[in-house]
């Protein structure tokens, strides 16, 4: 791996810089002129970071990190298309990433969009509509499970989408086996500023989840 670190080094990189944001104590590194000037032979990302579009899950903001540190990946409700694919495994195949990490929030706009048309019956108009879509089968799954919480909803749409990656992308199958990438699923709470471990998957070393 070009970054030289293993999937859990990676991980708890994020997971310190968390504790620093959380706590009031962020360093907001690599964000000098001499980052900016080094970056420009190329970049060496720890992670690849897909999340939503959420104006408050700012990436770098939450896991303390700079210019250069996380490869961001953001769509509503952070749905999977062929263009998202491509960009993740262009930071797995290309960049050597040991690490994806995918996150939810609270209070996301997606998730309760979903929630709304399973229950009226309504669609959203637009390509709203397509997002939508690919949410419901987690309101579906939370709904059969006697738990419809837009909390619960979010969650098994982070594992599903955790799920899709591996399915879907031979890249990032390949590489997790080979134990050169791990996948982590987490939401934030906007109230803390806490991103929490929902799954993962590594081959090798500590789960990050105990």
């Amino acid at each position: 791996m070009a970054v030289g670190i293993t999937p859990q080094q990676a991980w708890d990189q994020l997971v310190q810089g968390n504790a620093r944001f959380v706590s009031g104590d962020a360093l907001h590194p690599n964000q000098d002129l001499q980052r900016r000037h080094l970056l420009e032979s190329g970049q060496r990302p720890t992670a690849v970071l897909f999340g939503c579009g959420d104006s408050r899950v700012a990436s770098e903001i939450i896991f303390d990190q700079g210019l250069g540190d996380i490869f961001v990946v953001r769509t509503a409700g952070h749905i999977v298309d062929d263009a998202v694919l491509g960009s993740i495994e262009f930071g797995v195949a290309v960049l050597d990433v040991p690490l994806i990490v995918i996150l939810g929030h609270q209070s996301c706009g997606a998730v309760a969009a979903a929630i709304d048309a399973a229950e009226s019956g309504k669609m959203p108009p637009g390509y709203v509509r397509d997002i939508v879509v690919e949410v419901l089968p987690s309101v579906a799954a939370a709904q059969a499970a006697g738990a419809c919480t837009p909390a619960e909803v979010g969650s098994r749409h982070v594992r599903a989408t955790a799920d899709l990656l591996l399915e879907r992308s031979r890249i990032v199958h390949d590489a997790v086996e080979r134990g050169e990438l791990g996948i982590v699923g987490a939401t934030y709470t906007l109230s803390d500023g806490l991103a929490s471990v929902i799954t993962s998957t590594f081959t090798t070393g500590t789960d990050p989840a105990e």
